[in-house]
């Protein structure tokens, strides 16, 4: 069986201010912080000797493929990402980075933003535009039904709030 794994779409290339602030302290903190460190307990452990049976060494040098891997991401997907810092020109439309409060049909509410997928996070409240939700809701106006088309089925609910930070 092969290793092969294809590589996932990479997503809508939008982002929030707050979201790339986010990208580029994980990237300063990765390179200028953590890779020394690793770099230098690896050097240690190599000091010691053999490194065939050197567990430091080994754990060291796989902590730094992880760095760097994650480094050469964060660093290819900055380049390609779009921040959308302004306003929509119709702010009553729910557009990239907009707080929308939903109404289901039992009369449960939820808030959610609109975010990249790079940045989503369902504890906050934030949603990828790419998720089946957020595809139907961007465009809508206040007071719309929204029908969802999602693999747990389709669903109805109404658009209570918009509100852009």
């Amino acid at each position: 069986m092969s290793r092969y794994r294809p590589p996932r779409p990479a997503g809508t290339p939008l982002i929030t201010p707050e979201g790339e602030a986010r990208m580029r302290a994980e990237l300063h903190e990765l390179w200028h912080v953590r890779r020394p460190q690793v770099t230098q307990s690896v050097s240690e452990a190599a000091a010691q000797g053999d490194r065939s049976e050197n567990a430091e060494y080994t754990y060291g040098k796989k902590m730094l493929r992880e760095i760097d891997s994650r480094v050469r991401f964060l660093t290819k997907r900055l380049e390609k990402l779009k921040v959308v810092s302004d306003r929509p020109s119709d702010p009553n439309k729910v557009y990239f980075g907009a707080w929308v409060t939903i109404e289901d049909e039992d009369g449960e509410q939820s808030r959610y933003r609109i975010v990249g997928p790079d940045e989503f996070d369902l504890k906050q409240g934030q949603i990828s535009i790419d998720s089946p939700l957020a595809r139907a809701l961007v465009g809508k106006p206040l007071d719309a039904e929204v029908r969802v088309h999602s693999p747990g089925g389709e669903k109805t609910c109404y658009i209570v709030e918009i509100a852009y930070p």
